[in-house]
């Protein structure tokens, strides 16, 4: 009787095998369970003109259950607002919350596929930190992901992506980050 092994993302092995081993070096850990580690990746997407066109939030969430490979859900308004004609609980965009396996499957080709797709790449910033360990960034455009068809855009979006974390310090979650293979630019050599 053979018996089958659970699939384990190739980034959840190396935090496994490298980066937590390194983390506990470097930061003095007695154990691994001290270790920060990465909990979930927030996708999110505000749209455009979502007031007056709906096909734009049902082509937003199509877009990032694509990207992400997670059923996306659209966000609703909070308050009404004359001024934007926003009346409450009006679809404004969409996200999606990926962990475990999922999570670390998006890492895996958002750092190795889709951020060298981008123009004139040099490095995401270090200075998005927010003081407890999560990091934020911004993507301007969703065609640097490779399943996304570029023939069957209609307009071009954004998103942002939030990497929560289990490290208390900004240092922390850094090394946790750049270690997982997070191309941060340095500023000390770049002189910004």
């Amino acid at each position: 009787m053979a018996t089958t092994t659970a699939y384990t993302p190739r980034l959840q092995k190396k935090y496994r095998d490298e980066v937590a081993p390194a983390l506990m070096k470097k930061f003095g850990y007695k154990s691994v369970m001290e270790c920060p580690r990465l909990v979930k990746i927030c996708l999110n997407q505000g749209v455009k003109g979502s007031t007056s066109d709906k096909k734009l939030i049902d082509e937003a969430v199509n877009e990032m259950t694509i990207i992400s490979g997670q059923k996306a859900i659209p966000t609703m308004s909070k308050k009404d607002i004359s001024n934007f004609k926003l009346r409450k609980n009006m679809p404004i965009g969409c996200r999606v919350t990926l962990r475990s396996v999922k999570m670390y499957e998006f890492l895996d080709r958002l750092v190795s596929v889709s951020l060298p797709r981008v123009r004139d790449f040099k490095g995401i910033s270090e200075k998005s930190f927010d003081g407890r360990g999560n990091y934020t960034m911004g993507i301007t455009e969703q065609i640097i992901y490779p399943e996304i068809n570029i023939d069957k855009i209609t307009r071009i979006s954004g998103m942002d992506l939030t990497f929560v974390t289990t490290a208390k310090t900004n240092e922390e979650a850094y090394e946790l980050l750049k270690e997982m293979g997070m191309p941060f630019t340095n500023m000390e050599k770049t002189g910004k």
